[in-house]
């Protein structure tokens, strides 16, 4: 009876090795999957930061062009032609989040200006139980819109071609009067008549 016991036990051992092997196996996975999706989020984080930094870079950038085309009653102009770039604000952003940035991409779009961007994260997923993952980084992409959401009426007081004051309605946002003489600071007027935001890619 002891010889058969001893038998079953030297048996049993390799099933115990396989069976613990498998489960540390089974850690180690999970472990790498969550730490892919971990990544994966950070990676989207900073796509989000980039794009919205490349956005409001924009809005920054159409200070002198929206308030030089206001005195000509150009504005309508301005808006179908201004300059639309950001890129260097999401570089900044997404290194600024552990990120690279892989690509931007602005388009015009009038009153409504898209900026894609796509990012890779600095850290690889560098896992022992997937082969190849010490060469795999999260990317991610993200779309932020700078709409321009007001309307507008011009007035000219002197009825000499050069418009004195324009006041501009912007929904839920407020009102805003801007006289081409004497503008009030772009950071105050600019969030008013630009909104910001992101969209679905």
């Amino acid at each position: 009876m002891i010889g058969r016991s001893r038998r079953d036990a030297g048996q049993a051992f390799p099933i115990y090795v396989v069976m613990v092997a498998g489960l540390l196996f089974l850690v180690f996975a999970f472990f790498a999957v969550g730490k892919a999706a971990a990544l994966r989020n950070g990676a989207q984080g900073a796509a989000d930061a980039a794009a919205l930094a490349a956005a409001q870079q924009n809005r920054e950038d159409f200070e002198a062009g929206f308030l030089a085309s206001l005195p000509g009653d150009m504005l309508e102009q301005f808006l179908q032609a201004h300059l639309v770039n950001g890129c260097s604000a999401a570089q900044k952003f997404a290194a600024e989040n552990q990120a690279e940035l892989n690509g931007c991409w602005p388009t015009l779009g009038g009153y409504r200006d898209r900026i894609k961007v796509e990012v890779k994260g600095d850290k690889p997923v560098d896992s022992s139980v997937l082969p190849g993952s010490e060469n795999t980084f999260a990317k991610a992409t993200a779309t932020a819109i700078v709409e321009f959401r007001c309307g507008w009426e011009a007035l000219d007081f002197n009825d000499d071609g050069v418009k004195d004051l324009y006041i501009f309605t912007c929904g839920s946002a407020g009102v805003v009067e801007i006289a081409p003489g004497s503008p009030p600071p772009w950071s105050e007027v600019s969030k008013i008549l630009y909104d910001v935001h992101l969209v679905d890619n």
